[in-house]
């Protein structure tokens, strides 16, 4: 396709290579400056593969400020301080198909006489990350900005828990990887971000680098990022290791993390192979990768191959080709959320992407849906974001309908038809009616959640009857209800009307914490409720502080401060506090009257893999009414181990360290007993 657009003249091409420069730099300025990208990888890649052939072609039209003598982007944040990297951190060339890697495969090895080994490995989708350890001590850590200058953001790294501030040896060294963002903390984000208006982040790369490029390390903190790391700068000499297998292998000793599928492969065979086998299990992995990269095993080799001006020529990324798909939009439907915000979803013909049927996306505001300019009867491109979220890539303009028009933004609740209005600052439609019934459904089934107040049997239908029904118009109502309104219910008898009042009943013995996150605040989360409730001990507590005493609390921040005190400033929830109050509800912490004196004080449990009668909520939960400190890395501390099925590298290390291991039916008969 590259070679089909090479211009025909050097007139023609002056003007390919300005347009193609101006697209490239805003892109590029969009991903790593804004991490907002506006179009995908591959139409990145394919520009700029266009302009590479035609630099060849015309050499003397490419500018000493041209992209394609750029690292990465430009060191962003004014705000944060700059680091000087002495050696630079440079990118990786690419390739995007098996020939053109076995090409360079065959290039590389004309320059070495004695065959070639090869360390592959998975290409992670994050942010270029730079440690510097002395005497073990992590002292800096820094971005790659433009290679040769990045940013400081050592107080943000030293908030994720993956990365040693200590090594297990008291080496100084610069080691360098990726930090990312797992998929499902990427997924949680992103619906968090939606429920309050925010802008979602395009896929998981772009939501580590905003994470990560924070002035406020403590929002860096509750993002849940981690880490792969994969290079050390003269590592010959610091580690004295030999290949790149074996610098994995001793960086994993010093208690860095490093990732586990490489392979060390000599014939093209065992590449592809590699290569296929990757790509098969792609869906399958607990974070992202876009391709494959494939380095020179032989760490001596690497100054002899040496570097281009901006690539080394002792490595290269294959690529993953994008995976789309074709599909026709037939509606947009808007959901409200608990908080108010106004989601338009896109209802599309049934497609198959990457392994699964997708007929719904999410648009998440109307910003997004008009920018896009998706219409009702336009074919679509979707692909996955970051391999997980369904997405519309483009409309395919050339199959556009003639009497398709501008979707109409609403203007009006599609609940209670109530004006819908933008807030400061958000790009969400909201709706500020307190009494719209979605909002107050919502609400409901949230304060009844697992991790909320945890009222077995009150699920999404069962609320909307009682609504329907005028039996409740807030969570306090909930626990007025008595048998007679129950088994008017449908498919309600008395059994299960009396089990459902009982976990009614048994809920107002919840600690604080619980409470506090089935009030649904924003931005408050069930651990920043847990740290909230641990502080203040008592709701009345928590009602007399400002933003400033909440926002002081390690983990929280002046964002969530002023957000609780202003919820519990307003007349209508002090009401709904004394009410619950009357009621019976607990407002008291008791996580730390019980929790030291549960049977598994002692414990720190690990949980990995995937589980069939339970979810990670469930066992969390349970873990912690033991007593236990639930973790999400095996080390030497770890206790036990509970692994479900494809529970991965947690459960390799665990048995390389002799951790005890629960499969999910021993763990279900401990809870039983």
């Amino acid at each position: 396709m590259v070679e089909e657009q090479l211009a025909h003249t050097k007139a023609e091409a002056k003007k390919t290579v300005e347009k193609l420069e101006q697209s490239l730099k805003q892109w590029a300025h969009e991903y790593y400056e804004q991490d907002a990208p506006s179009v995908l990888d591959a139409t990145y890649d394919e520009a700029y593969q266009h302009l590479q052939a035609l630099a060849e072609q015309y050499p003397d039209l490419i500018t000493e400020d041209s992209i394609l003598k750029q690292v990465g982007g430009q060191s962003l944040k004014a705000d944060l301080p700059k680091v000087s990297h002495p050696v630079p951190m440079l990118s990786l060339g690419d390739v995007f198909s098996t020939e053109e890697l076995m090409d360079w495969v065959k290039t590389t090895q004309k320059q070495i006489e004695t065959p070639l080994a090869y360390n592959a490995e998975l290409k992670i989708d994050g942010l270029a990350i730079s440690l510097v350890y002395e005497k073990g001590g992590l002292v800096q850590a820094s971005t790659r900005g433009d290679g040769t200058i990045g940013e400081d953001v050592t107080q943000n790294v030293r908030e994720i828990r993956a990365i040693p501030k200590q090594l297990k040896e008291p080496l100084s060294l610069e080691v360098r990887g990726e930090i990312y963002m797992p998929k499902q903390a990427f997924v949680k984000l992103n619906q968090q971000r939606e429920k309050d208006g925010l802008k979602t982040f395009a896929n998981p790369r772009n939501a580590a680098a905003g994470s990560l490029r924070q002035l406020d390390a403590t929002i860096t903190k509750q993002r849940e990022l981690a880490a792969f790391l994969y290079q050390v700068v003269d590592p010959v000499q610091t580690l004295g290791v030999k290949t790149q297998a074996q610098l994995l292998v001793r960086l994993n000793q010093l208690g860095l993390p490093t990732n586990h599928q490489n392979k060390v492969v000599q014939t093209k065979e065992e590449l592809t192979a590699y290569i296929n086998t990757q790509t098969a299990n792609r869906e399958q992995l607990a974070y992202g990768i876009d391709g494959i990269v494939i380095k020179v095993n032989e760490l001596a080799l690497h100054p002899v191959l040496g570097n281009t001006v901006k690539v080394p020529r002792w490595a290269i990324a294959y690529k993953f080709p994008p995976e789309e798909a074709e599909t026709v939009v037939r509606s947009i439907e808007w959901t409200v959320g608990r908080t108010g915000v106004v989601t338009p979803t896109a209802v599309m013909d049934p497609v198959t992407l990457a392994g699964t049927t997708v007929s719904r996306a999410s648009l998440h505001n109307p910003d997004y849906l008009l920018a896009k300019d998706i219409r009702i009867g336009d074919t679509v491109l979707l692909h996955k974001a970051g391999d997980i979220i369904p997405e519309i890539s483009q409309v395919v303009l050339a199959k556009r309908p003639m009497d398709t028009s501008t979707y109409v933004i609403p203007t009006q609740c599609p609940i209670c038809d109530q004006p819908l209005v933008h807030l400061d600052g958000e790009v969400a439609l909201r709706c500020l009616n307190p009494l719209c019934p979605a909002q107050i459904q919502e609400a409901l089934t949230h304060f009844a959640s697992r991790q909320a107040m945890n009222i077995d049997g009150l699920g999404p239908k069962i609320v909307q009857q009682l609504l329907a029904q005028k039996l409740v118009t807030n969570v306090a109502d909930l626990y007025r209800l008595r048998l007679d309104d129950l088994q008017n219910l449908e498919k309600f008898g008395q059994v299960s009307a009396t089990n459902l009042l009982n976990a009614i009943a048994a809920s107002k013995q919840n600690s604080l914490e619980r409470l506090l996150f089935g009030l649904g605040i924003r931005h408050v989360g069930a651990k920043v409720a847990r740290l909230i409730a641990e502080h203040f001990q008592t709701l009345p507590a928590i009602q007399a502080a400002n933003g400033e005493d909440i926002a002081a609390i390690p983990g929280i921040g002046q964002v969530i401060g002023d957000n609780v005190a202003q919820y519990f400033a307003s007349q209508r929830v002090q009401e709904l506090v004394f009410d619950l109050a009357q009621l019976g509800v607990n407002q008291d912490y008791l996580g730390s009257k019980t929790a030291d004196q549960g049977p598994l004080a002692d414990e720190i449990v690990v949980i990995t893999g995937k589980f069939d009668h339970l979810t990670r909520d469930d066992i969390t939960a349970w873990l912690q009414a033991q007593g236990a400190t639930v973790t999400g890395s095996v080390s030497k501390k770890t206790t036990h181990v509970i692994a479900g099925d494809k529970a991965g590298s947690k459960l390799t290390k665990a048995q390389a360290l002799g951790t005890p291991v629960w499969s999910e039916s021993q763990l279900r008969d401990i809870m039983d007993k």
